[in-house]
């Protein structure tokens, strides 16, 4: 099994920033080898929605049309942590972040789709005043 735990939301203003991290862990860690991780949102009545993805490598990522030039997902594998860092925020940012692991790409780019993804964290709270 596999865990995932977000931290680094909070409350700020629009216009701000928030450095959002995801600590992976687990026995089956290893075993598993290579595998992408994403970042997607979920605004309250909202549906789960894509924000970012990364490869295993980093090399490769992917962007929703939304956070483009705003938000840069990064990764560090020997730490096992996958981080977005976020800029000039606006309300409509508001939501409760997660991050997920992808397995089935091994050193392939996470998917923009919810149900490829293997494992969830719990989520953390973003909430941006205007």
């Amino acid at each position: 099994q596999v865990q995932l735990v977000e931290s680094g939301g909070g409350l700020v203003q629009a216009g701000g920033s928030l450095r959002l991290s995801c600590a992976a862990s687990g026995r089956s860690l290893s075993r598993y080898g290579m595998y992408a991780m994403g970042w997607f949102r979920q605004a309250p009545g909202k549906e789960r929605e894509f924000v970012a993805a990364i490869s295993w490598s980093g090399e490769s990522t992917d962007y929703a049309d939304s956070v483009k030039g705003r938000f840069t997902i990064s990764r560090d594998n020997a730490k096992n942590t996958v981080c977005l860092q976020m800029n000039s925020l606006n309300p409509e940012d508001t939501a409760v972040y997660y991050c997920a692991a992808d397995f089935s790409r091994s050193s392939g780019l996470g998917s923009r789709e919810v149900w490829r993804y293997d494992f969830w964290g719990q989520g953390t709270q973003v909430t941006v005043s205007s």
